[in-house]
């Protein structure tokens, strides 16, 4: 009959334990992802045994035996749990886990070669090191997890990824382009290659055996750009070839480039008069004139471009201008400098015989005879608001020139 009390008590006692550690390990696991929980359970698994093997050392080496060996045998494991612990707390509150993190793993090695001391094969020694070494990664891979989630990087930058490596190898790209813009961007950049190749062969004085071969190695590749990329009539692709033969013509300049120093003092720039407000608009313009100026000041040496490239110019500063004479402007030279990107000499020639053409010649003629103002294609255009003596015609827009001290002829 006492027996079946014991039994009954134990029963009970059993299962009030096992209640209290179910709601402990809930509230242990309720906010913590699973990989927190997979990591201190094999880290739990790892450290118990390499107590197992501590156990044994202080028995068979140190010769501790009774409560004494109990008290002693894990001391190294409890010093690497108190040093994991005060590690996280640092790295809660400084980023860092500091000297206790170095700590843990110097006791952590500690305890394996102790273990291993004791070992009565090589295996057994590579399992007692092991083990150890084990519940230290494990701690550190968690510490780095929680590392990155408070302060949103990771310690270190590996030289050595699989995506660097892929990259490496030309099996990945780092761009987000797409396959046949990367195709693209490689035959046209063969085809700029090609073609300073066979330049610099016919510069040199090659025989004739390279340079048909350069030749026929041009011609090659600029048929397979023209077949696959869309070459002869895609602009885009057109304008990114020119700019890397243009750039790949030129890489003897960059040896002449004068580049400002860094950390130099910056210069003083020149401060200027601001001009008061006129209320006319000849007198407006005199701050505009000094911007052409310092255009031509501050304008570089043209550079030489193919007759492509100059094509391509003149057909932007083309429909440039008529888009401006559609909107009853005539443009500046400096306004066609700055928009097309030429220099300020070569837009002062196209504007010279574009505006003798009859509607830009009839607007500045309009600007002369309404406001008295002469054309030098230096100012820009104004409106010219409608009055009673003209109530049938519409707004216009001409340009305006100095003082009106001459007529309608210009620049």
């Amino acid at each position: 009959m006492s027996a079946l009390v014991v039994l009954v008590l134990a029963f009970f006692i059993l299962r009030a334990v096992y209640h209290v550690c179910a709601h402990a390990f809930r509230r242990f696991a309720e906010n913590r992802p699973a990989e927190d929980i997979l990591t201190i359970v094999a880290a739990s698994i790892a450290t118990g045994v390499s107590a197992q093997g501590m156990w044994r050392f202080s028995g068979d080496v140190l010769g501790f035996d009774g409560p004494l060996r109990l008290l002693l045998f894990a001391f190294i494991e409890v010093a690497v749990i108190t040093s994991a612990v005060r590690a996280r707390r640092n790295m809660r509150e400084n980023f860092s886990a500091g000297i206790d993190g170095i700590a843990v793993w110097a006791l952590t090695s500690l305890s394996a070669v102790l273990s291993s001391l004791d070992a009565r094969s090589m295996a057994e020694a590579i399992f007692r090191l092991a083990a150890p070494l084990v519940a230290a990664w494990l701690w550190e891979r968690g510490m780095a997890i929680e590392r990155h989630r408070i302060t949103g990087r990771s310690r270190i930058k590996w030289r050595l990824t699989p995506e660097r490596a892929m990259v490496r190898l030309g099996l990945a790209e780092v761009s987000d382009r797409t396959a046949s813009e990367v195709d693209a961007h490689r035959r046209l950049t063969r085809v700029a290659l090609a073609a300073k190749r066979a330049r610099a062969l016919r510069e040199t004085g090659a025989s004739d055996r390279k340079m048909r071969t350069a030749l026929a190695r041009l011609d090659r590749m600029m048929d397979q750009a023209v077949e696959h990329t869309g070459l002869a009539v895609d602009a885009g692709r057109q304008e990114a070839l020119l700019q890397q033969i243009g750039a790949l013509y030129n890489t003897s300049a960059l040896i002449d480039l004068r580049p400002p120093v860094p950390w130099g003092p910056e210069p003083e720039e020149d401060r200027r008069h601001a001009l008061p407000v006129a209320s006319s608009p000849v007198a407006a313009y005199i701050a505009d004139d000094d911007e052409e100026a310092e255009i031509m000041d501050s304008e570089p040496v043209p550079q030489v471009v193919d007759t492509a490239q100059r094509a391509a110019l003149l057909r932007a500063a083309r429909s440039f201008w008529d888009n401006q004479i559609e909107r009853k402007i005539v443009p500046r030279a400096a306004d066609i400098a700055r928009e097309v990107g030429i220099s300020l000499t070569t837009a002062r020639e196209y504007r010279a015989l574009w505006k003798l053409e009859p509607r830009a010649h009839a607007l500045i003629e309009i600007a002369y005879n309404e406001h008295g103002i002469v054309d030098t294609g230096t100012f820009p255009a104004i409106v010219v608001p409608d009055s009673a003596e003209r109530p049938e015609r519409e707004r216009v827009l001409s340009v305006n020139g100095s003082a009106a001290t001459a007529g309608p002829a210009g620049a």
